[in-house]
């Protein structure tokens, strides 16, 4: 009988013990902020690269451990990779989506395990989130399309490159362009094509649409990755008698606004975007209250100003 009380008491002993540990365990998982997945469609891009190191920046600051997933402008890669996210200890999910409607379905396993989502740059259709951060492309679409029409003197002929279809971003500078430009009705827009943010994407389609369209006075393009791909295609005419507006303000789009084959772009602040994401994530994760919609502001960036952003 003294032998099982003996046995008893060194089990409850050891039990304490396990328990106790776990509880530190968990304790320290807790001051670490646990593991966060960042979605990003595609790390082929200076944008999200910046938008990359800015997340990853705040992370190490809050704490927490930010996992990157890169799909390669992808959705169904990006699917699996937030299935991923949904089961393999994640605390949080930031999603930068390659196609805002695919998201809805891909996103399914997120809200499924019931974690805090933020989209960044781009809104993901019909999902729950705790935060959109995003720039205002529907301004900055606008600017973008006055900076350009007023070079021209209200009149010309211009080709526009659109984004990934889908997109939000896509939609919002579209419906930006569209404002601007009604405010110049003898300004003409020959062709609208999609070249996918990509700056080779943008070669090939502004060399295919400046061949039928040697008059084209103007290249207003939604990143400033396809504005530099329809500056490679027009050459010595870029700057001169073509002029190309881009957006997104990075680094090669300021070198080229300096050197005046760019006349403008619109200056996001990508490190930024990725900074505010983290910061929500990790109120949000803190049980703390955060704004549905979270704005960053845009600048219009020409060879006036452009010493202000390359500082």
């Amino acid at each position: 009988m003294k032998n099982i009380v003996r046995k008893t008491a060194a089990l409850s002993v050891g039990l304490a013990l396990v328990l106790t540990a776990t509880a530190c365990n968990r304790g320290e998982a807790s001051a670490d902020g646990g593991k966060v997945t960042m979605a990003i469609s595609t790390l082929n891009n200076p944008f999200f690269v910046d938008l990359r190191d800015g997340a990853q920046e705040e992370a190490t600051k809050a704490g927490l451990e930010l996992t990157i997933v890169d799909a390669q402008n992808d959705s169904a890669t990006q699917a699996n990779q937030l299935a991923t996210a949904a089961t393999d200890g994640s605390v949080g999910v930031i999603i930068n989506a390659v196609d805002s409607d695919a998201a809805v379905a891909a996103l399914a396993p997120v809200t499924g395990a019931d974690l805090p989502i933020v989209s960044v740059d781009r809104s993901v259709g019909d999902v729950k989130v705790a935060s959109f951060v995003a720039s205002d492309n529907v301004a900055g679409g606008e600017q973008a399309a006055t900076a350009l029409a007023e070079k021209l003197g209200g009149k010309g002929k211009i080709i526009v490159l659109e984004g990934v279809p889908g997109a939000s971003s896509t939609n919002e500078r579209g419906e930006g362009f569209t404002k601007g430009l009604a405010a110049f009705p003898d300004i003409e827009v020959i062709s609208s094509q999609p070249a996918n943010y990509d700056r080779a994407k943008a070669l090939d389609v502004s060399t295919n649409l400046l061949q039928g369209n040697p008059d084209v006075a103007g290249v207003l393009a939604m990143n400033d990755e396809m504005a530099l791909g329809a500056i490679q295609a027009l050459g010595d005419k870029a700057g001169k008698s073509v002029s190309v507006v881009g957006f997104d303000g990075t680094a090669d789009g300021f070198t080229a606004v300096t050197k005046g084959t760019l006349l403008a772009t619109i200056a996001q602040n990508p490190a930024e975007l990725g900074r505010q994401s983290v910061q929500i994530i990790s109120k949000s994760l803190a049980g703390k209250d955060v704004e549905a919609t979270v704005s960053v502001a845009v600048n219009t960036v020409t060879s006036k100003n452009v010493g202000e952003f390359t500082k």
